[in-house]
């Protein structure tokens, strides 16, 4: 679309001009072409000259890096032209130097004009390009850090249901269940850039759930929801990273608050619990955590708040706008 747009912008460009250039040499300078119109016979070759430079001296130039031979060579061009003009199309009979201060304009402001035509429009292209080259990396990357976070989140809950076959069996069902449910999302409905605020955070309560059978007897988990609306989108898997670390890193006999609030298109989550001493140092750096920050920045870059505070607490507060 974009191809089809600066290629009707060029032409039109193209035409406007000629138009102009020739009603300008015709009619304000009438002395010099209107009794003969010997403009119109040499007007073939000038557009000769301007599109030989476009289509090849220019690109092969410019490719090179030759500047100085460029202007060099232009120059001598534009002078042979007017040369040409006087001599065998206005027969002006007139010096070097007053076919020059007449005609010269005649050639070069063809040339110059298109020539800058040509590199804007090179420009733009290349602009263009690096655009579509970011877009795509981004996407490369942005799929590269899901799948590291897909296989993070099943390994802990197929540990989970394993200690769970070996201590307590009959809950063994419910857990599988809800893992399949969280895979379903995971594999099938987190492919895209964005999904559906609502299937997300049915994720993310599944999820809690899940670790409220896990770590039953051991931790407190406090979960809170206040959602105005959920016709919103959000980037899959983000908040998950956050909720995973504080079961991970959280204290035994120690409570957990979760709180989510959707409110005018802007997601706040905040998680706290008491850290576990052996984790204490292992805060920093975590993949999870890193990858989080990687995926904020390419999607939600001047549209985020992250702040993570440790100390014998451990505190996250993230803050969204949404789509």
């Amino acid at each position: 679309m974009h191809f089809f747009s600066n290629h009707i912008t060029k032409i039109l460009i193209h035409l406007l001009f000629w138009v102009l250039f020739i009603f300008i040499s015709l009619f304000v300078f009438s002395n010099y072409y209107w009794t003969e119109n010997p403009f119109l016979q040499y007007f073939f070759i000038l557009a000769c000259i301007v599109y030989f430079n476009n289509g090849i001296l220019l690109p092969y130039f410019i490719k090179k890096k030759y500047y100085f031979l460029y202007v060099i060579l232009i120059s001598v061009i534009a002078f042979l032209g007017t040369q040409a003009y006087c001599n065998f199309f206005a027969q002006c009979g007139c010096s070097i130097m007053k076919c020059l201060s007449d005609y010269l304009w005649q050639t070069l402001v063809p040339i110059v004009f298109f020539s800058f035509i040509w590199m804007l429009f090179s420009y733009l292209k290349k602009e263009e390009e690096v655009r579509e080259i970011k877009e795509k990396n981004n996407e490369i990357e942005l799929q590269f850090l899901k799948s590291q976070i897909n296989p993070h989140v099943l390994f802990n809950n197929l540990n989970t249901i394993y200690s769970y076959a070996l201590e307590e069996p009959k809950k063994v069902p419910e857990m599988v269940l809800m893992l399949s449910d969280n895979l379903k999302h995971v594999l099938y409905e987190s492919n895209t850039t964005f999904v559906s605020l609502e299937k997300e955070l049915d994720y993310v309560t599944n999820y809690i759930a899940f670790q409220k059978i896990r770590t039953q007897n051991i931790k407190t988990v406090i979960f809170k929801k206040n959602i105005d609306t959920l016709n919103y989108k959000i980037a899959p898997l983000l908040l998950i990273t956050l909720i995973e670390n504080s079961f991970k890193h959280s204290a035994s006999k120690s409570t957990i608050n979760i709180e989510i609030n959707v409110e005018n298109s802007v997601l706040r989550l905040g998680v706290t619990n008491k850290i576990a001493i052996h984790s204490s140092e292992n805060l920093g750096v975590p993949i999870g955590l890193a990858n989080l920050k990687k995926r904020l920045k390419l999607l939600y870059k001047d549209k985020h708040v992250l702040v993570i505070e440790v100390t014998e607490n451990y505190s996250v507060q993230l803050k969204l706008e949404l789509t």
